[in-house]
């Protein structure tokens, strides 16, 4: 596999996991926003959603990595 075609698959495959973060956090997003009776809790959108993207991609290159370590 060349370079470029490495390269590709890398941006790919962390691409992947910011949609899959967005994904997994937009799940029950209603609920956790409008948790307390008071007002609404801003930092699901402040602190929750960048977190759930950045850990979906952290956890897509760390398998992506794998997987290309461990094939020959």
């Amino acid at each position: 596999m060349g370079q470029r075609a490495q390269a590709a698959g890398g941006c790919l495959t962390a691409a992947l996991g910011a949609g899959l973060g967005l994904a997994v956090w937009s799940y029950d997003v209603r609920g956790r926003f409008e948790r307390f009776e008071a007002g609404p809790d801003w930092s699901v959108l402040y602190a929750e959603l960048p977190l759930a993207i950045l850990g979906g991609v952290a956890v897509a290159l760390a398998a992506w990595a794998l997987v290309h370590r461990l094939r020959p």
